[in-house]
């Protein structure tokens, strides 16, 4: 929080004549002496009892508004240190025995390896690179989807050769189509999901996607206010969709408040609500096959809070979503330094062990539960092999 700037205490200049600027000047309510009379014992007395009282009124106010910023700033400083000391109690303790892969997790592909860039040389290395991994599902970038809702499948033009040749070298593996927009509700530009013609061509798109051969479709819309409930239809009408189809379903996701309703005072004084309430999530959760938290960009600032954050918020996933649905938590795969993400403080290692803590204090042998790594395109040698030696093991 930026501090409020000292104030400077005015200080008179010297005249042009050499004089400060106040000698010559009548006493307040009174007229220039003409005769250049110096005041009497008794006026003088008055005056400086009156520049007395002045200089010590403007030390009273003052000191209250001293009092006040302290006050305020107390008020806001308290909840934050009490909240971020609770989080790095929460990054304390010994994981449980076998909280790691149970062979669900995830990773998100970038959409070179279905517009034309990626061979099949590609596809051996990262099936050499999976093979001894929990990861089972692929979300490979397809979209974006038009602000209307549609995709043209020149968007996709290389998927099934994809989809075939990962079924190929990693059999067991699915493909799912990462499909995703920005949404118009924090600017003017982006998709309405409150118009029923953009939710129709959503699931147009989305026949069309499994009819190139995907084994499901991923969505991602962001930013996706708590309680939208256009958004909770949409789900409604993709399930029924997907499951005729026998594909699978699921959704990128925000992060639970970590407060109660701080989702609604994040919105109100920044304009950007980012968090869901835990009820939402489980609304949501409730509607699809897996659901992926995008658990990083937190703008926590040291690996240990970072950690009791993800822990605190495996165990609120973990509270809500059916023992039917996937629940996997994302780890940051990728090193920017930007508000909101901090790459020393947002690492592999913090966020497995914030996992494998928030999964051992909820429901440790949940067996419908992951990790998905974000994203392979930005991935560094370090952050494959943190996954292996915390989670896969």
């Amino acid at each position: 929080m930026d501090s409020e700037p000292g104030r400077r205490e005015h200080v008179p200049t010297e005249g042009a004549d050499g004089e400060a600027p106040w000698r010559g000047l009548a006493p307040s309510g009174g007229e220039a002496s003409s005769g250049g009379e110096v005041p009497s014992e008794g006026e003088a007395s008055s005056e400086s009892e009156a520049r007395g009282g002045r200089v010590s009124g403007g030390r009273t106010v003052r000191r209250r508004l001293l009092r006040y910023g302290l006050a305020l700033l107390a008020v806001l400083l308290v909840p934050l240190l009490t909240a971020e000391t609770a989080l790095r109690v929460n990054y304390t303790g010994t994981p449980e025995q076998g909280t790691t892969t149970r062979g669900r997790d995830a990773v998100w592909l970038g959409h070179a390896w279905v517009d034309g860039r990626k061979k099949d040389q590609d596809v051996r290395e990262l099936a050499q690179r999976l093979k001894c991994t929990g990861i089972r599902d692929l979300y490979v970038h397809s979209g974006p989807l038009e602000d209307d809702g549609t995709l043209p499948a020149s968007a996709y033009p290389r998927a099934r050769w994809l989809i075939s040749a990962v079924h190929r070298e990693l059999p067991g593996v699915r493909v799912q189509a990462w499909l995703g927009d920005q949404l118009a509700t924090e600017s003017p530009d982006g998709m309405r999901l409150e118009r029923a013609a953009t939710r129709t061509a959503i699931l147009a798109s989305t026949r069309r996607v499994l009819a190139a051969g995907y084994d499901g479709v991923h969505v991602d819309l962001e930013p996706l206010h708590s309680g939208d409930r256009h958004y909770l239809g949409l789900l409604d009408e993709l399930r029924t969709l997907t499951r005729a189809r026998h594909a699978l379903l699921s959704v990128a996701a925000h992060q639970i408040d970590p407060l109660p309703a701080f989702h609604s005072f994040w919105g109100t004084t920044t304009g950007h609500p980012k968090w869901w309430s835990q009820a939402y999530f489980g609304q949501v959760a409730r509607r699809v096959d897996q659901i992926a938290v995008m658990s990083y960009d937190t703008m926590q600032p040291l690996q240990s809070l970072y950690g009791g954050y993800v822990a605190q918020q495996t165990s609120l996933a973990l509270e809500v979503t059916p023992k039917t649905t996937d629940l996997l938590m994302g780890l940051p795969f990728y090193h920017e330094n930007r508000f909101g993400h901090w790459a020393h403080a947002e690492t592999v290692p913090a966020a497995v062990r914030g996992v494998r803590l928030g999964l051992s204090r909820t429901d440790a042998h949940r067996a419908r539960f992951g990790v998905a790594l974000y994203v392979d395109f930005a991935a560094t040698e370090a952050d494959w092999r943190a996954y292996q030696e915390n989670w896969v093991r």
